[in-house]
């Protein structure tokens, strides 16, 4: 059996969506059932993701619960490159820069955003 800093290393994916009704964002892992927290920004969503989901293994591995492997991101190297226009990128980079966040980030949270709306 794995220990909680080996289960903690996997690379179990994040959602980050903006919650409409509470303001802030909600953060989970889709492969923990029920792991989830919140933030008023996406950095502490992060955050709070990270002890949610520490304590969600904590609890699941004291009460024997099966602790589920993250699912098949092996063959994604999780980059890519994009060509867009000058005018996309200045946006995006004056946009994140108001947010106090990276552009990856900045464009991580759209890319997000866009595909939970579409689930």
């Amino acid at each position: 059996m794995k220990t909680i800093d080996e289960y903690m290393a996997l690379p179990y994916r994040l959602e980050i969506v903006p919650d409409p009704d509470e303001g802030g964002y909600v953060a989970a892992y889709p492969d923990l059932k029920g792991c989830l927290s919140a933030g008023n920004t996406i950095e502490e969503a992060v955050a709070n993701a990270m002890d949610a989901k520490r304590e969600w293994l904590t609890a699941a591995m004291e009460d024997g619960y099966p602790i589920p492997e993250p699912i098949g991101e092996e063959e994604y190297s999780g980059q890519f490159k994009l060509r867009i226009p000058k005018s996309l990128h200045r946006q995006l980079a004056l946009q994140s820069k108001k947010e106090g966040i990276s552009m990856n980030q900045y464009c991580l949270y759209l890319l997000s955003q866009n595909n939970a709306l579409r689930l």
